[in-house]
């Protein structure tokens, strides 16, 4: 436990680093003109700090517990450096799905739509999802941890490079083209997730990929939209909403 304590500490220090570190980078080099500001920057931080409060309560013992009770299968190559890197695909391969799911069942898009009421994108969207999605993600996370055999310390690897990632392509960070054209071939970038985010349902509905973006394109979801400055984020006919708009939408009528 203390060993996992440690590693957490350590993923918390990075992924808290690098959410200021791109804060200031998007300000200072922005590729859209930035809405809400502050206050909706808070708004995302206070349900990240929700989340905060489920996740050594509930997502970190449940993925603890199914990596240490793993299904004992998995051959011998499959460990060291080798099964890191295969860990690490299969996990983001599920996640691709996951979310795909998240946007085709409707019992899952009605936390998922949390995530996609923000009407304007920068680092601190990536934490901004309902915590009931937090919480149903990690018990369908834990069964595919269990069933593979996936160690723990290649889930906080995965979870980590995920962080970093998903605040990366949320971000208004403004690259140079040719070098977000280079990154856009092997992960995913700013220009191919503000499209899923584009509030035209079509376009919500593809580029599902979050860390590699090889699998839109495998599968055939990859968008042919071009991200532009002035693109309309969110979601179609809908506002975003405060905070306890935003823990209700789930539990509304539809």
């Amino acid at each position: 436990m203390d060993h996992l304590s440690s590693l957490l500490a350590y993923k918390i220090i990075a992924v808290l680093a690098w959410l200021v570190l791109l804060l200031v980078a998007e300000r200072m080099f922005p590729m859209a003109r930035v809405v809400g500001g502050l206050k909706r920057v808070a708004k995302n931080l206070s349900l990240a700090g929700f989340n905060a409060l489920v996740s050594p309560l509930i997502v970190v013992p449940v993925s603890a517990y199914a990596a240490s009770h793993a299904l004992g299968w998995r051959p011998e190559w499959w460990g060291g450096w080798t099964g890191l890197v295969l860990d690490i695909l299969v996990l983001d391969l599920w996640i691709y799905w996951w979310h795909r799911a998240n946007h085709r069942w409707p019992l899952l898009w009605r936390f998922h739509e949390v995530h996609h009421l923000d009407e304007f994108l920068d680092a601190s969207s990536a934490l901004r999802f309902h915590f009931g999605e937090v919480v149903i993600s990690s018990l369908v996370r834990a069964a595919v941890i269990l069933a593979l055999g996936v160690p723990l310390m290649s889930v906080v690897v995965f979870e980590t490079l995920l962080a970093f990632n998903t605040m990366f392509h949320h971000s208004d960070l403004r690259l140079p083209k040719r070098l977000e054209r280079a990154l856009s071939f092997v992960i995913v970038t700013p220009s191919i997730h503000w499209v899923h985010h584009h509030a035209i349902r079509s376009d919500t509905d593809s580029n599902y990929a979050s860390l590699l973006s090889v699998w839109d394109r495998l599968f055939g979801s990859r968008s042919a939209t071009v991200r532009t400055p002035e693109m309309a984020i969110g979601t179609q006919e809908l506002k975003d909403r405060g905070i306890a708009g935003l823990l209700a939408r789930p539990f509304e009528p539809r």
